[in-house]
């Protein structure tokens, strides 16, 4: 039996820089989206895998198919564990609300209650960590606000959210929406989850940290780390290191009607951006490497350092004085998680070692791998991208229309969910 609630008003919830994992699993890929069979995948395994190997947060979310109930289904195994059973506290549990499908959104303060009643079900739990609203960029401002005061309320009065954030494609429309709630309620934000911006390809989150540019007369748009922290976010996320599947060796077919990748189906890359992905495998392998490889360990160790230096990461572990920024890993095996956190402990190994240099004698990076991994990107890869650098496909596409019509917004289902959790709550008080 999980344990009860603890108070989570956002003055009795511990901060979030001290209470989020550095590196947290994604399950997106628990989904049709990435693999044929989704039940079929060994989710049990890879997630007891990435307890053993220290990993302790989890990412999903009810748009990514049946993730949160797998997801869910291999927590509940290990929470109920007869011989060892994993506690509540030791893992960090993160979902969504608000996305239903492809194109069919509903922020309304009703369907996000439900939606948050529902993952509690699926994920067997009496809390939820941190939860978002789900890619935010295809409501409006107005829809994102009262389901950021829902969530809120939520976790003030319910005590089923413990932090509350928002996740979305256009870093500027994050950014945007974290400002507008800032002075609308004068409360900030918990956290953002940004994906795809923070990669080999797309820089777009920081590429003026990256590059060492600073705001000048010429220059006069803010950067969008510095817009976040000047809105108060306390905890910047990066997710979908590999661009949703872009940046591997084997890559996405430019051809929309191939039958090679279940990604052709849905990804909104252009052929030719995927095109331009292909060569950069070329160029990891000439180097004897996997351009996943080379994608991941640029990723999680730029961003470690780069999200730490911008006041928007966290501990690198419990009691470490180490601050990194956090990441949101996707796997779909064994192999692909312990090659991943392979990489996050050099990272953090390489980190641990700069900490202790004087900065005068530092070298750039703390590991001959990451110097090898950096040289690669900067000196071969982003060249060889050419006027693919920083690019960002549309978010909403063209011709987008929420198909949830507003006469349907705020009408639940009368699937038990809500009584099922009023019974939760009568039977704890």
């Amino acid at each position: 039996m999980t344990p009860s609630p603890p108070a989570a008003s956002k003055a009795a919830a511990a901060a979030l820089k001290s209470t989020l994992p550095p590196l947290l699993l994604g399950t997106a890929t628990f989904n049709t989206q990435y693999v044929p069979d989704p039940h079929a995948l060994p989710y049990r395994s890879i997630v007891a895998r990435a307890i053993s190997l220290g990993v302790r947060g989890f990412d999903t979310s009810p748009y990514y198919g049946p993730s949160e109930i797998l997801l869910g289904d291999a927590l509940n195994a290990l929470f109920t564990s007869p011989t060892h059973p994993l506690p509540r506290s030791d893992v960090f549990i993160v979902t969504k609300a608000g996305r239903i499908a492809g194109d069919e959104f509903d922020y309304s303060p009703a369907w996000v209650r439900y939606s948050i009643y529902r993952s509690l079900q699926r994920l067997h739990t009496q809390y939820l960590d941190l939860v978002y609203m789900h890619d935010v960029e295809f409501v409006s401002a107005q829809e994102v606000l009262a389901a950021v005061k829902e969530l809120r309320r939520l976790r003030d009065e319910e005590g089923v959210v413990k932090h509350v954030g928002i996740s979305g494609f256009p870093v500027k429309v994050l950014a945007e929406l974290a400002e507008m709630i800032l002075k609308e309620t004068g409360e900030p934000l918990d956290a953002v989850l940004s994906y795809g911006h923070f990669t080999v390809q797309n820089r777009l989150l920081a590429v003026d940290e990256l590059l060492g540019r600073r705001e000048s007369k010429e220059k006069e748009e803010e950067s969008v780390l510095k817009r976040f922290k000047k809105a108060g976010v306390e905890v910047i996320l990066n997710a979908s290191m590999l661009g949703m599947g872009l940046l591997t060796q084997k890559g996405i077919p430019p051809n929309p009607e191939s039958k090679e990748s279940p990604l052709v189906k849905w990804h909104p890359s252009p052929p030719e951006l995927r095109i331009a992905c292909k060569k950069l495998g070329e160029l990891a392998a000439a180097k004897g490497e996997r351009l996943e490889s080379v994608a991941i360990r640029w990723a999680l160790e730029e961003w470690a350092r780069v999200g730490a230096e911008a006041g928007v990461g966290v501990d690198a572990g419990p009691g470490s004085s180490l601050k990194v920024g956090p990441t949101v890993c996707g796997v779909s095996s064994i192999p692909e998680l312990e090659e991943t956190v392979a990489e996050w402990n050099g990272v953090l190994e390489g980190l641990e070692k700069l900490a202790t240099v004087e900065k005068k004698e530092r070298r750039a990076y703390g590991s001959e791998r990451q110097e090898k991994v950096l040289k690669l990107v900067e000196d071969e890869m982003w060249p060889a991208l050419g006027g693919w650098i920083d690019f960002a496909w549309a978010s909403p596409g063209e011709g987008y229309v929420n198909t949830r019509r507003p006469e349907d917004k705020g009408q639940v289902p009368d699937d038990g969910v809500i009584a099922a959790h009023e019974e939760r709550i009568k039977n704890r008080k």
